[in-house]
């Protein structure tokens, strides 16, 4: 039997049709819902933990006895005071993006990204720069790679992509909600490293040096291209270092996710982990 902490307000909900189960539809399916009302899904009980160790706020909380079985949604309740409605099986079926999702998912408000949000602990800061990356799988896979080798920042250029689509969400596996993630566009992230005092380090094919014969101690930003296109004009002229990873095969190239992982923990290694 389940075990759970409900509100004595909390609602019942049984039928696809209510308009709150119609609301979280749409947050699911439109961006443009998303950035309009401030919100977003977020399903899974280690995703919404996640979220609400990265500062977010939980504001609404559905959850189905049925799916959670023994579950407790008392830590969800601890921190914040979220609305708590309870829906059928059916319902959750229909509003759930994926099956494994424990039964439990909540509508998160979300955050502001611009660059005057992001702060360092760090004095040499170890930061991931992707510009226009367009793939939810991509991007997830950034993420997760940042969040393991725990770089300071995560800066993205021109994005292509709503950093709240379920996609991105699940892609991530909740470290959307891990790292410290700013966005805007090339200029003013170029504008910030220099500000901070963040050598640039352009991953590209011309006039490159080998990443291993770089110093990667000092404040560091590792900027990533497309697979398709690879970086603008615009980073390679600021440059402060072009790298490059040897390609001993036929290809030029590799996933720009491999390719951020082997140039982050590159610099974790020199820096003794």
């Amino acid at each position: 039997m389940a075990i759970f902490t409900i509100n004595m307000e909390a609602k019942l909900i049984s039928s696809t049709q209510n308009p709150l189960i119609k609301k979280v539809l749409l947050l699911k399916e439109k961006s443009r819902e998303r950035r309009k009302s401030g919100l977003f899904v977020v399903e899974g009980q280690r995703e919404i933990e996640l979220a609400q160790k990265g500062g977010y706020n939980l504001q609404t909380l559905f959850f189905c006895p049925e799916i959670m079985g023994s579950s407790s949604i008392d830590v969800f309740t601890k921190a914040t005071d979220p609305e708590i409605v309870q829906v059928s099986e059916s319902v959750y079926g229909k509003i759930a993006h994926r099956a494994t999702t424990e039964g439990i998912l909540g509508l998160v408000q979300s955050k502001n990204h611009g660059l005057d949000q992001i702060s360092f602990t760090n004095k040499t800061p170890l930061v991931l720069v992707a510009e226009a990356p367009e793939k939810p799988g991509n991007i997830g896979a950034l993420l997760r790679t940042a969040d393991a080798a725990a770089v300071d920042a995560v800066l993205i250029a021109n994005p292509k992509s709503d950093l709240y689509s379920p996609n991105i969400i699940r892609s991530s596996v909740g470290c959307l909600f891990t790292n410290q993630i700013g966005v805007g566009t090339t200029d003013e992230i170029i504008d910030f490293l220099r500000t901070n005092q963040i050598k640039i380090y352009c991953a590209a094919l011309s006039a490159s040096k080998n990443y291993v014969d770089c110093d990667f101690k000092a404040a560091s930003g590792l900027v990533m291209g497309t697979e398709a296109t690879g970086l603008t004009e615009t980073w390679l002229q600021n440059s402060d270092q072009n790298i490059i990873i040897p390609m001993q095969g036929e290809i030029d190239s590799m996933n720009v996710s491999v390719s951020a992982a082997i140039l982050i923990f590159e610099a974790k290694r020199q820096r003794g982990f």
